[in-house]
């Protein structure tokens, strides 16, 4: 088999620790050296200058957990660093240790048999890093919502069954009264507002309830917790929105998308980011992405073909849109 790189080196990647194969090719004369490493950033910056020490450009590691990412900061400077899907260096089953795995990823590599996943520029990881914190705090404040309603339910408060929304005006003042210890059904329904007025015989009913110190407590750790993911989201968008700022051009074309806002644009370049040129056609991005069955196919016969499992957070937003 041809020898497309005659010197690199293969990453066996743990938390603590890294073992490091540099493989050298002369002619018919192989040559390996294994070191370990700790992953602290001093003894990663030994790793990088023994990689240069020994001539090798190219550099192949499994992508474990996060735990590549302190290694990859370091070395996509001066390396050719691929990051490899494990499913796709397996190993002959038997005698499996780190230096084995290193050494077998070196090999490999040097057969350039190894394929790179995708990995953006260092401005779209963090703005990634920012949409899908924004992302998480927003799904935790649907959470703690819901365990609003959970609380009001168990207080036979039935405000949810009455306004559209109980974290609306009209809702957050009722609330808010029923922080301060009101629990007159016909003081609470005086604090309705708009259309939640029509309701108002309606409201009544259902501020009748068994409303404690208990759930007031309770009320109040909620109502604190959404005010402070509130404006934790707040702070994080405006972050997104000043990192987005190079991109505009790029977020206009996307929401020219039928059913694509401000929000799901900023998540679709985030997690694709501008260069296309990184997917050989659409069909590419569509398998990364995981929105595409797979073929399952013998004899003749075709079974069912689950999706693959891509990019969950592009994939969730791709769908959100599709609603």
């Amino acid at each position: 088999m041809e020898v497309v790189y005659s010197r690199c080196a293969g990453l066996d990647v743990h938390k603590k620790t890294v073992v490091a194969c540099v493989l050298i090719r002369e002619g018919a004369q192989v040559q390996k050296e294994i070191r370990t490493f700790s992953t602290m950033t001093s003894d990663l910056l030994v790793l990088h200058d023994w990689l240069l020490a020994h001539g090798v450009r190219e550099v192949a590691m499994e992508s474990t957990g996060i735990y590549w990412k302190p290694i990859f900061n370091l070395l996509e400077a001066n390396f050719r660093v691929l990051l490899v899907n494990a499913a796709h260096i397996k190993a002959v089953p038997g005698r499996k240790t780190d230096v084995k795995d290193c050494e077998w990823i070196a090999e490999l590599l040097s057969y350039g048999l190894l394929k790179g996943s995708f990995i953006p520029p260092e401005p779209i990881r963090e703005l990634r890093d920012l949409t899908r914190y924004r992302k998480s705090l927003i799904d935790e404040r649907v959470r703690e919502v819901n365990r609003l309603h959970k609380l009001l339910e168990s207080a036979n408060i039935k405000l949810s069954s009455v306004a559209t929304d109980v974290m609306g005006v009209s809702g957050r003042a009722i609330l808010e009264a029923l922080l301060s210890g009101s629990t007159d059904p016909e003081a609470l329904a005086s604090l309705a507002r708009g259309r939640l007025r029509e309701k108002l015989p309606e409201l009544r009913k259902a501020l009748e309830g068994r409303f404690g110190a208990h759930h007031r407590f309770m009320l109040e750790q909620i109502l604190s917790h959404l005010d402070f993911l509130e404006q934790s989201i707040e702070q994080v968008s405006r972050e997104v929105e000043s990192r987005l700022a190079p991109f505009s051009e790029d977020i206009q074309r996307v929401c020219t998308t039928t059913g694509v806002g401000q929000r799901a644009a900023e998540m679709i370049i985030a997690e694709i980011g501008v260069d296309m040129s990184r997917f050989p056609t659409h069909r590419h991005l569509a398998s990364w992405a995981g929105i595409c069955p797979s073929n399952n196919e013998s004899a003749g016969k075709h079974k069912s073909g689950k999706i693959r499992k891509g990019d969950r957070w592009l994939y969730r937003a791709l769908i959100e849109i599709a609603w």
